[in-house]
């Protein structure tokens, strides 16, 4: 005689398909990489650091259009996962940072 299927049976089945498909789905995912942090400001002098924040240094902007890469202060890394450097702001600089300095480089 054939086997009963039970309603409770297709629904335990179901979640588990569904638990192990999302496991997979996450296991073999690939890593979203970190966001560059340019915040370790330990090896800056007092006076650097009151300049950082009387410039409102932040890591990243939130005024749209005016950004660390694309001020004409700024000196990108080498590399692009690397923290820049600033004329005028000490320390590490985010490209996706911005402060009261920032000029737009010319066109």
């Amino acid at each position: 005689m054939a086997e009963k299927l039970f309603r409770r049976d297709v629904f335990r089945q179901s979640a588990a398909l569904g638990v192990a498909t999302a496991f997979g789905a996450t296991a073999c995912g690939k890593e979203k990489p970190a966001a560059l942090s340019c915040t370790d400001t330990s090896a800056l002098s007092g006076p650097d650091l009151m300049l950082r924040t009387t410039l409102a240094y932040a890591d990243l902007s939130t005024e749209p259009g005016k950004s660390c890469a694309i001020c004409l202060q700024f000196n990108p890394a080498p590399t692009p996962d690397t923290c820049g450097t600033c004329k005028i702001v000490k320390g590490p600089i985010n490209p996706k940072g911005n402060c009261k300095s920032f000029v737009a480089k010319p066109a």
